[in-house]
């Protein structure tokens, strides 16, 4: 179906949404936003917006210091179409706002001329179209024992398989809002997994740790007899109700009653356990009467896998019975509003089976219970859900920055920032009772808004744990002792004092420092000091998304040795639509990015920043001009004294943008301070000598080469990995230059492994 628009005024623009009902139900789309552009108003701004590139800290900009520059930047929005397209939306025929002209200046530094490209004119042309991935690992909650050759459904359609190590990878189809995924196990070890994975829209690759709930071992009932099943009575806690299976209530698909012996197998994820989190399925919303998709709060979920005896064959229900005991509800107003829910494995939203109603109880160890009761019928294998539609929302602002400087240039798009909603303890606001929901939003260019269960009469009724990752590596919080600092945590007083912020080491240092646990206080609107972050109403999702910096926020950053990297041609990794097409791009294809890094050890008493410095080597349109700088401080090695490693960055040798000739980059390796270079690895040595030209390396403080075309590896002191995202592939690359192997992965400097140069340094 189309909807075509005709006659438009600007003032009609705004947010539209679609909504298809049915008998069934409904179900809105996602909001569109309509732009009206007047007779002389341009789609595209030929001049380009602000954008700051941090340059080498011998390039000062002023007297102050800054080392910033501005070298402009298109928004990548859609062109709006020509009167005469029948489109009308330039989103058909791929026109979008980006580079249209580009200039070389050159910046004085401390002995030398910086060249850099900026952006000195915008225009329309053919939209990027980055492909959009989610990669990840597939494990078992319990062991973290990876599924093998498990099936991936997208849909009800298998999209492919889970590798050896659990390893996937997972195309985003175009248009898609919202990537529902079903993880099956073959050999029916594990509950099926059903995951809404976030993802990046602006491209690139987002790293997701998938957790499966293994399956309970089966118990045999008499199919002839009444069976009860407690749900949620491991651990000593006491269940959080039952299943009652009467006399002949189990059938053959066919209809036909099955009276024999039969092996039941009841798995139940309870919310009052913090580590099943992780594996809980889907993203615990449904779909109300207006199509509007809606969170719910879990007291639990179960998973059954009724068989035959002796056959193996499955088997169904007629109606069974629910029975929930509501002792175990302690917000007396979700009692009224219980209700038992299955899962859709192929939307991922939970429908209605029924309604859980108030009954008399019946006694357990002399005391009387009170049970909540609901029927259904088991007629295929779906995930069941005790919930509660809760409408108390707001949103949590959170950031993500490259480091603990908090620079507003500096922020990291592509954070995968997840949040458990938690029932706190009555005056124990660090032990919660059990988690309620959970969700996961990837950081933009303005940071990420959460949503989460809050309260404006109680302050602690609902409470917050948040985390970020960033391909696979967990970003740290700011920390909240011995001394809360609010202007490091983003949030002022004394909004901060009441969302009682905590790291998850406040109270003991041997704890993670990745997390953080707050109290989700509905912000007063008519109090001034929580009407500006972090806190939004869930109606006010625009103004927490479009919030300034200087807004108050919560934040994690990037734990890292120290490190720069600079592009002669401007490009953001987290933005694969800031990519530009030039001769001296660090990257010259935008669909793939293979990076190259070389291992250098290090005989001195500190740690020496080491610098590659890439020029143009071999092609006649690049050769001796400068492709970008980087920096990166060697880490010491525990194990040996006086000696510390570093992984630096270069520009890989190979085909540049245009595709047609390969550039051999000449690449120098100089380390910052007293150095000289000790020796070369006789393999990396022989291969540059059998692959000319060869490269002078007079300079005994520096070491030269014309980059190898092949990827080599850790014999050579050479680290190649190609991804289709660019922070990944550099990840994957420090990864197994650390460890010294062309396979393995290490956080630990082991310096004298897979080395290419040594130097000897002096202390300065």
């Amino acid at each position: 179906s189309r909807l075509v628009l005709r006659d438009l005024s600007p003032e009609q623009g705004g947010t539209y949404h679609c909504k298809a009902s049915t008998e069934a139900g409904a179900i809105r789309s996602a909001p569109a936003q309509l732009t009206v552009l007047a007779q002389d108003q341009q789609s595209c701004n030929p001049a380009p917006e602000p954008s700051l590139v941090e340059l080498p800290r011998e390039c000062p900009q002023d007297a102050a210091g800054s080392h910033y520059y501005n070298v402009g930047r298109c928004p990548p929005a859609p062109c709006a179409g020509s009167s005469g397209d029948q489109s009308g939306c330039g989103a058909d025929v791929g026109q979008c706002c980006g580079v249209r002209r580009m200039e070389m200046r050159e910046i004085p530094c401390a002995g030398f001329l910086l060249p850099i490209k900026v952006v000195a004119e915008c225009g329309c042309g053919p939209c990027a179209q980055p492909r959009v991935l989610v990669q990840g690992r597939v494990t078992a909650a319990d062991t973290g024992e990876p599924l093998r050759f498990g099936q991936i459904f997208l849909g009800g359609k298998k999209v492919g398989f889970t590798g050896y190590k659990g390893s996937f990878t997972i195309e985003v189809p175009p248009d898609t809002q919202r990537l529902v995924a079903r993880f099956v196990d073959r050999q029916q070890r594990f509950v099926d997994a059903v995951k809404v994975l976030p993802f990046n829209r602006r491209g690139g690759a987002i790293y997701q740790e998938v957790k499966m709930l293994r399956k309970k071992e089966p118990v045999e009932l008499d199919g002839s007899q009444s069976n009860a099943i407690l749900l949620g009575e491991a651990n000593g806690r006491e269940p959080v109700g039952e299943l009652i299976l009467p006399a002949g209530t189990f059938l053959r698909p066919s209809g036909e009653v099955f009276k024999g012996k039969v092996k039941a197998s009841i798995t139940f994820l309870d919310p009052r356990d913090m580590a099943t989190a992780s594996a809980a399925s889907s993203d615990l919303s449904f779909a109300n009467a207006e199509g509007e998709i809606v969170p719910l709060r879990t007291y639990g979920m179960f998973s059954v896998d009724f068989r035959e005896g002796e056959s193996g064959a499955e088997l169904q229900t007629g109606p069974v019975e629910v029975r929930m005991d509501a002792g175990q509800v302690w917000m007396p107003e979700h009692l009224q509003k219980m209700k038992l829910w299955s899962l859709n494995p192929e939307t991922g939203l939970w429908e209605e089976e029924g309604i859980l109603r108030l009954a008399g109880g019946r006694r357990r160890k002399r005391e009387e219970r009170t049970f909540l009761v609901g029927n259904l019928e088991i007629r295929e294998r779906r995930l069941f859900n005790l919930d509660v539609p809760e409408d108390r929302r707001c949103f949590v602002k959170v950031r993500a920055y490259s480091s603990e400087k908090f620079n507003p240039y500096d922020q990291l798009e592509g954070v995968v920032i997840s949040l458990i909603n938690l029932e706190p303890q009555p005056g124990y606001p660090s032990n919660p009772r059990a988690w309620g929901r959970f969700d996961s939003v990837v950081t933009g260019p303005n940071g990420a808004c959460l949503p989460a269960f809050c309260d404006g009469q109680r302050p602690d009724a609902y409470s917050a744990y948040v985390t970020a990752t960033l391909g696979g590596e967990e970003l740290e919080a700011v920390a909240s002792s011995p001394k809360l600092n609010p202007n490091a945590v983003g949030v002022s007083q004394p909004y901060l004092g009441k969302l009682g912020y905590r790291r998850l080491d406040h109270d003991d240092p041997n704890l993670k420092k990745t997390a953080f646990q707050i109290n989700v206080a509905k912000p007063d609107p008519n109090n001034v000091d929580e009407t500006n972050g972090p806190i939004y109403p869930y109606r006010s999702l625009e103004e927490c998304e479009e919030a300034p910096v200087s807004a108050n926020h919560f934040r994690f950053y990037r734990v890292e040795v120290d490190k720069y990297e600079y592009n002669v041609v401007p490009f953001k990794e987290s933005d694969l639509t800031s990519w530009t097409g030039d001769y001296l791009s660090w990257w010259p294809n935008p669909q793939e990015f293979r990076a190259c890094f070389i291992k250098v050890r290090i005989e001195g008493p500190q740690e020496y920043m080491v610098r590659s410095r890439n020029t143009g080597g071999s092609h006649p349109r690049t050769r001796g001009q400068l492709y970008g700088l980087r920096d990166s401080r060697s880490v010491r090695d525990m194990l040996l004294e006086n000696t510390s490693g570093a992984c630096v960055e270069f520009k890989c040798s190979g085909m540049l943008f245009d595709q047609s000739l390969v550039d051999r980059t000449l690449v120098s390796i100089i380390p910052q301070g007293s150095c000289r270079r000790t020796a070369v690895n006789s393999l990396l040595q022989e291969y540059l000598s059998r692959h000319p030209p060869v490269a002078e390396n007079n300079h005994t403080a520096a070491f030269t080469m014309l980059a190898p075309v092949d990827p080599l590896g850790h014999n050579y002191g050479i680290y190649t990995v190609t991804d289709q995202n660019p922070r990944l592939a550099k990840e994957i690359a420090i990864g197994r230059c650390f460890d010294g192997t062309s396979d393995g992965f290490s956080r630990e400097m082991k310096a004298d492994t897979g080395t290419a140069v040594p130097f000897t340094c002096q202390e300065r």
